[in-house]
């Protein structure tokens, strides 16, 4: 039996062995201190302990996530008790992704845990561990090759934990992040080819900043030129039509010339749908 097919109890029963292997040795975690690599993180401390290990959180302070993740992966390493390490990376330049390729994830994640792995072997750590889970199969992703070739371990992908299984046992540890949204690297706001820079970044870091201060779930500003698309969750649409003007007024102000609604509503990768199927299949 495939361990996607196995109860969530027996998931978890694997999920524990794995990392009792994993933390034999020290251990690190590539650590973005959202409920994936939180979860991981917190298992790690739990089985390190009982083998005498130190485990080291490894956060890549990049220019391509927002700049309040850092603050979140911080605290809540600090929750755990691991030891934490804080890489500054940048990564539009150095991994060659500054024009937005439709690889980017293999050479960002190729670049970042080369990076992450340098820092664990002068820790002493044996394993590199990281929070992809099983759900994240099922999507565009070519930094999953990445990190096979660089031999870093998935064990939530290993045990078959979906995302929902990974939220439901953080919640069970008490994890302070177990419901947080996922919040993808900002490089995904824009179509593949369009040229990158910080300055675009940080915008859009700024719109979605705006637009969870509404109160809304998971929201995305996709941006097309000059036009800021907003996905929602098809619950918060009314929100957004009642603030019409104000969410326009807002956006425009932040540099944006058009402002819309997808009617689609909020979805992971949006902007892989236009790729060519076979290389979606490829990964």
């Amino acid at each position: 039996m495939m361990a996607q097919d196995c109860s969530y109890e027996e998931k978890c029963r694997l999920l524990h062995r794995l990392m009792e292997a994993y933390t034999m040795g020290h251990t690190a975690v590539a650590f973005s201190g959202g409920a994936d690599s939180s979860l991981l993180l917190k298992l790690a401390v739990m089985h390190a302990g009982e083998n005498g290990k130190r485990v080291i959180a490894v956060t890549a302070g990049t220019e391509l996530h927002p700049a309040g993740d850092e603050e979140v992966a911080r605290r809540v390493a600090l929750e755990t008790g691991a030891e934490h390490r804080v890489l500054a990376v940048r990564e539009l330049q150095s991994a060659g992704i500054d024009r937005n390729p439709a690889d980017r994830c293999y050479h960002c994640k190729k670049y970042l845990f080369e990076a992450i792995r340098d820092e664990a072997a002068r820790e002493g750590a044996r394993a590199v561990l990281e929070g992809t889970n099983a759900d994240d199969l099922k999507q565009y992703r070519p930094g999953l090759r990445a990190l096979e070739e660089l031999g870093i371990k998935s064990p939530l992908r290993e045990a078959g934990f979906t995302k929902a299984e990974v939220r439901r046992l953080a919640e069970e540890y008490g994890i302070s992040v177990a419901n947080r949204p996922s919040a993808p690297c900002l490089a995904t706001r824009f179509p593949y080819g369009e040229q990158l820079t910080v300055e675009k970044l940080r915008t859009v870091e700024r719109g979605e900043d705006y637009l969870k201060g509404l109160g809304l779930g998971n929201v995305r500003l996709r941006v097309h030129g000059n036009i800021a698309r907003i996905e929602a969750d098809e619950g918060d649409m009314g929100l957004l039509m009642h603030k019409r003007n104000e969410v326009a007024a807002k956006l425009k102000e932040i540099g944006y010339g058009y402002i819309t609604l997808d009617m689609e509503g909020f979805r992971s990768g949006s902007m892989d749908e236009m790729l060519p199927r076979e290389m979606k299949e490829r990964g």
